[in-house]
């Protein structure tokens, strides 16, 4: 059986990836996933999904120092039919 990545969006920070995954970039060269602490070989992955980490595609943190939101913000309410443009 084919054991299958596990990818959990953090609200308003990263991605968490569970599982095996390979990590390349566009030309197909592989980046290293950091290893743990005790130098074991990683067994989660935190992607950054704000675009401010310093260790792109890995998470830093930086989400939380700038405010970092992943709600959609509300939509624009529609124009009253016949009142005028905004100036």
């Amino acid at each position: 059986m084919t054991e299958f990545a596990r990818i959990t969006p953090k609200p308003n920070g990263p991605l968490i990836v569970q599982g095996p995954v390979q990590i390349v970039t566009q030309d197909g060269r592989e980046i290293p996933v950091p290893p743990r602490k005790d130098g074991r070989p990683s067994e989660v992955v935190v992607l950054c999904r704000c675009g401010g980490s310093a260790t792109k595609p890995f998470c830093d943190g930086t989400h939380k120092r700038i405010g970092f939101c992943d709600t959609p913000p509300p939509p624009s309410p529609a124009p009253t039919p016949g009142a005028a443009p905004p100036s």
